[in-house]
């Protein structure tokens, strides 16, 4: 399957999640990937796959197997060449891959902050007390709640438009959503509050869109070359060794962020919190961005040093 089996013309299938927010990133890559190869949008089909993940929206996914609810099926339609290469949120994907399966790498990295989302305060100190935080990230609730202990926390789950809808008509006090998806969608006008991410860390991942395709797929990878952009991959593969030494999901409230700064060093920091945010650790590494993945592992190491052993046991 892919480019040329079949036929001489230029023609990959998008596998991809069926939100809107993934329908928005699926086209932002079709139109790279048509542009790099010189021929049109229509010669890359996009295929909608419903994931485990999105039917499932009466609890957190940390009850029901963590992040690869959202990836499995697009997997699996990738090892089974039913599509040649599949977009994600690059937070959504595990730390392990189908051995089949590799990342080919990244779009350029939207803004990795979070943004407020309240219709009672303009700030996290402002909010009434006791309000109720609607979240389905451990990693949210956590660092909401090392500010504000008194916040109510309930689960919050459903597309962006859902749940700006049910916070803004005050059936949630406030929530949490990723800045980059609120641009991609159009609605950043909608965030109350920007967070600076030295306050308030992002997901590992957070505003990068990653590609994942079949290893040792030579022709779907010439394709995808030319858009995958270097400092993204650099500053996410720092981020997700540091999670994987972690032995991170989204069972465990852990943050992380790297970035190759004006003078060409890559900066990580860490971050690991109790879901209570009654505690939390954190680390700061810089390095040379060839050694991304490296630095990002002994980043994570050095926090396993100096965590508690029980941090993780009630996540």
């Amino acid at each position: 399957m892919g480019i040329g089996m079949l036929t001489d013309k230029f023609f990959l299938r998008l596998g991809t999640r069926g939100s809107p927010l993934a329908l928005v990133q699926a086209g932002m890559a079709r139109a790279a990937v048509a542009r790099a190869n010189h021929v049109p949008e229509a010669d890359i089909e996009i295929v909608i796959i419903k994931t485990t993940g999105d039917a499932i929206q009466d609890r957190a996914l940390s009850q029901s197997g963590g992040k690869g609810l959202f990836t499995k099926e697009l997997d699996t339609a990738l090892m089974d060449g039913a599509i040649d290469f599949a977009v994600h949120s690059a937070k959504d994907l595990p730390t392990k891959l189908p051995g089949e399966l590799e990342i080919s790498g990244y779009l350029p990295r939207e803004d990795a902050r979070d943004a407020l989302i309240s219709a009672q305060a303009s700030s996290v100190a402002a909010l009434p007390k006791g309000a109720t935080l609607g979240s389905a990230s451990l990693r949210r609730q956590a660092m909401m709640l090392r500010l504000r202990p008194d916040l109510k926390v309930t689960l919050l789950r459903g597309n962006v438009e859902t749940r700006l809808r049910k916070v803004e008509s005050g059936e949630i006090g406030v929530t949490l959503l990723a800045l980059a998806g609120l641009k991609r969608l159009g609605f950043a006008h909608r965030a109350t509050a920007i967070l600076d991410i030295a306050d308030f860390l992002p997901a590992v991942g957070q505003g990068a869109v990653a590609i994942t395709a079949r290893r040792g797929d030579a022709a779907v990878a010439k394709a995808l070359t030319p858009i995958l952009d270097i400092p993204t991959g650099i500053a996410v593969s720092a981020e997700r060794a540091f999670l994987e030494v972690l032995d991170g999901s989204c069972r465990t409230p852990i943050a992380g962020h790297g970035f190759i700064s004006s003078a060409g060093r890559l900066e990580f920091h860490g971050l690991v919190l109790r879901p209570d945010g009654s505690e939390s650790h954190d680390v700061n590494f810089i390095g040379v961005p060839a050694d991304a993945a490296r630095l990002g592992a002994d980043a994570g190491r050095e926090l396993l040093s100096r965590i508690p052993n029980d941090i993780f046991q009630h996540a």
